[in-house]
């Protein structure tokens, strides 16, 4: 993930479009704020637009806004999120899911700097940085005629894609600092971080949502009041459930215990080192998993 970091300072010192790509809940939306916060723009709004969730008979309307007596209802002039991201950024969060002829309409905004509001007589200018994202694959959509290939590449000039969760894990602690961070102010807490005990089990959890789930993790533990530091007790009961039962997040445990005690020959000081455990922590969760080593060679069982 360093190197994305030092990709994210690059962007946003320059005014390119931005296309993020990523699983759901790998932190699209954190990626471009820190884009938009850390530009020349940081003094003016972003704007965020969930395509997914923008109704079909009001896309338009609420993109690009509209004029007085414009359609029944309008009684007064209403900026679109365009207007209201003028000299800052907009963000179109999930735009694979948006309606080809809505697409054409944001490419000619691209590509001319200007939106056609409902009921309008002439463009209104605006100057907004389009920050795109989506869960989708693009290049497929495009294949399907279900996305413009012209809108693919105005986007995809400054291209990021963040990795899922399960597999940059070394970013598992700093994202628990920050969050608990931001849930101190939140809450007026000061919860100073969390055991090694609950570090070591998050850490090998693969979080299939990814830092969406995390956050919502630590945020449901603050509502319960936690102790100092955040124990493996204070976590959601449901969670602790899926620590315990989850059969993929089992079976990757498992199996990293027993690669990394064929690689070391089984020394398990050596086991515990590389997996950042104590030798206490190894031979619970060799017991737990039913790992055991037997005089006349050595194997796991199953």
């Amino acid at each position: 993930m360093q190197s994305v970091r030092r990709y994210l300072v690059k962007v946003a010192s320059s005014a390119s479009t931005v296309l993020i790509t990523g699983e759901t809940g790998t932190g699209k939306e954190l990626a471009a704020d820190f884009i938009h916060r850390h530009s020349r723009r940081a003094g003016k709004p972003m704007v965020t637009v969930n395509c997914a969730a923008l109704p079909e008979s009001l896309t338009e309307s609420e993109l690009f806004g509209y004029e007085r007596g414009a359609f029944t209802g309008a009684v007064a002039k209403q900026p679109g999120k365009f207007a209201m991201a003028d000299g800052g950024t907009i963000f179109l969060d999930e735009i694979g899911d948006m309606r080809p002829l809505i697409q054409a309409k944001i490419l000619h905004a691209i590509e001319r700097k200007t939106v056609y509001p409902l009921g309008a007589d002439k463009p209104r200018q605006v100057d907004a940085r389009i920050i795109a994202a989506t869960n989708q694959e693009l290049e497929r959509l495009i294949i399907d005629g279900r996305f413009r290939e012209d809108l693919y590449y105005r986007l995809n000039i400054a291209r990021i894609n963040l990795p899922p969760l399960r597999e940059r894990k070394e970013d598992i602690h700093e994202l628990l600092t920050h969050g608990v961070h931001l849930l101190n102010s939140m809450f007026s807490r000061h919860i100073k971080g969390l055991t090694p005990e609950a570090k070591e089990l998050l850490t090998g959890y693969d979080w299939p949502g990814n830092v969406r789930e995390l956050m919502n993790l630590l945020e449901a533990a603050f509502i319960n009041l936690p102790a100092e530091p955040i124990d493996y007790l204070d976590l959601p009961v449901h969670f602790k459930k899926c620590l315990h039962n989850s059969k993929g997040c089992s079976i990757n445990e498992r199996r990293r215990i027993v690669d990394t005690l064929m690689q070391t020959r089984w020394n398990k000081s050596q086991v515990a080192e590389k997996l950042n455990w104590s030798r206490m922590t190894l031979y619970r969760k060799m017991a737990m998993h039913k790992i055991i080593e037997k005089r006349i060679g050595a194997f796991p069982v199953a």
